[in-house]
Formats: C-alpha cells, structure tokens, sequence
C-alpha cells in the first residue's frame, strides 16, 4: 500500500505519516525507485500511534513505548508503570491549569468588582 492509501485508510495526513517515519514510529519498505510501501499492518500501527498522541504522549515516549506494547513478549510491569507516570504528569497538568484558571477567575471577579 502507498502513503496515499494509508492516509485514506487511517485518516491521518500524508504529512502526518512522514513525520511517523522521521520519528521512528513507523517504518515502510521502499520501492526501487525510493516510493514509501506499507504492509496492511500499518493501518493498526498508525491507529496505536493516534490513540497514543490522543492520550498526550511524545512521540520520544511512544519510540520507547511501542516496541513493548505491540510485543506481547515485552510487555513487563515497567510498562504499566510507566504509562501510570504519563497518566500522573497529565493528571499534575491539569491540576496546575485548574489554579492558573482559578486564579485568573479572581482576578475578572476583582475587576468586576472594582469597575462597578
């Protein structure tokens, strides 16, 4: 399958795709005259890149990460950690826009305040 087709049968961009490949996440074959191939296994490959950019990774973790998640053989309890750390950092970076948000909301009440 060409880059067109995947990006047809996973709706991510053609630009998209390339960045994959200059990530390290994805990995075609290369046709004689330099055109990108890819197996039907991409379609799965690209969704698991998708859910994990959806869910706040870097693509520098999912490099780390992906080899263990798509390898059953790999998969250790590190993995799970480390995933539980991603979920902790998101879950600290919405604790710290929640006061951000809250500080920001007394201070549009201050003003209020003191146009009135």
């Amino acid at each position: 399958m060409r880059i067109g087709e995947l990006a047809a049968a996973t709706g991510a961009s053609v630009r998209s795709l390339r960045y994959y490949e200059d990530q390290g996440l994805l990995s075609p074959l290369r046709s004689q005259s330099g055109q990108r191939t890819y197996s039907h296994d991409a379609v799965q490959r690209v969704g698991l890149i998708q859910r994990l950019f959806d869910a706040g990774l870097c693509s520098k973790a999912m490099t780390e990460l992906l080899p263990c998640i798509t390898d059953h053989g790999k998969r250790t309890s590190e993995l799970q950690a480390r995933l539980l750390r991603e979920r902790a950092r998101l879950s600290n970076n919405i604790a710290v826009i929640e006061r951000h948000r809250a500080s920001l909301d007394h201070l549009i009440d201050e003003l209020r305040t003191l146009s009135t």
